[in-house]
Parts: structure tokens; C-alpha cells; sequence
């Protein structure tokens, strides 16, 4: 096992490494050319710039019992497929169960906004400590219940 981390634009990278560290699980980072990240601890892979460049990294990379740390809920379907384990920065689990619906409100949602005439909406709301906790938690879970 180890944890692969979707991290342009992740929150919780330091987080998830820290937690990697303590457990000795391997961990890598896997950012574009505009967000390059530095570790002592993880693998960072630089994946030149492009669309998706990073989410095909990381796809190529991941294996069953993998741990992806990403955002996207298309890539979290697709790491599914592989019988890998996804969690979202917020701490909230991809599985089987709930991934279809995820995509289909993702889907209504822009295609609401593509109504609108908007293709941009307001960015999430600030991180709170709490936000960090509950995230930390729910990694924590989820690494305890694949052991």
C-alpha cells in the first residue's frame, strides 16, 4: 500500500504526510510544473503542466489497496475501478456506493451553471482547524480499517 496524494491545490497534503510518516506508509506527491512541492518524507513527481496531465500520472501510478488522496471525483471513480481507496480533503470517503451519485451532482451542478451562462462559481469557503481535524480523523479511519 501506499498513498498518493492529487496535490495541486491540496489542503491537506501536509497532513497526509505526517500521517504517512508516523505509520510507514510510502507516500507520493503528484503536482504540475505550476505547483511544485518540495518533502522530506514523500516521493514528489513534477508532471509537466496540461490538462489531467497529473490525474493520468496518478492513474498510471495507482494499484488495488492504494490510498488516493484527490478532489476529483472522476478521478476518484476511476481509482475505484482499480480497487484503490479514495478520500476527499473534507475527510469524506469515495466508495462504490456513493461515487455515482457524486458524479451525477457534479454534473447537474455545471450543467445548471452552463444554463446560467456562468462556467465559474464562488471557490469553497476558508479551511477551518476543524476542517483539518475531521479530515485527519477520517484518514486516520480509513488507514485503520484497510489494515
Amino acid at each position: 500500500m501506499q498513498i498518493l496524494i492529487d496535490a495541486d491545490a491540496c489542503p491537506v497534503t501536509n497532513i497526509v504526510e505526517r500521517i504517512a510518516e508516523k505509520q510507514h506508509i510510502p507516500c507520493v506527491i503528484l503536482c504540475d510544473t505550476n505547483h511544485v512541492m518540495h518533502s522530506t518524507y514523500s516521493e514528489v513527481k513534477i508532471i509537466g503542466a496540461g490538462a489531467d496531465a497529473v490525474d493520468f500520472a496518478l492513474l498510471n501510478l495507482c494499484r488495488k489497496g492504494d490510498v488516493v488522496v484527490t478532489q476529483d471525483y472522476g478521478v476518484a471513480a476511476m481509482i475505484l475501478g482499480k480497487g484503490a481507496y479514495g478520500i476527499h480533503q473534507s475527510g469524506k470517503w469515495y466508495t462504490n456506493d456513493n461515487i455515482d451519485q457524486m458524479l451525477m451532482e457534479r454534473h447537474l451542478a455545471k450543467k445548471a451553471r452552463m444554463g446560467k451562462g456562468k462556467h465559474h462559481t464562488k471557490g469553497p469557503a476558508k479551511r477551518t482547524k476543524e476542517d483539518d481535524e475531521r479530515f485527519e480523523e477520517s484518514l486516520e479511519r480509513l488507514l485503520l480499517k484497510i489494515k
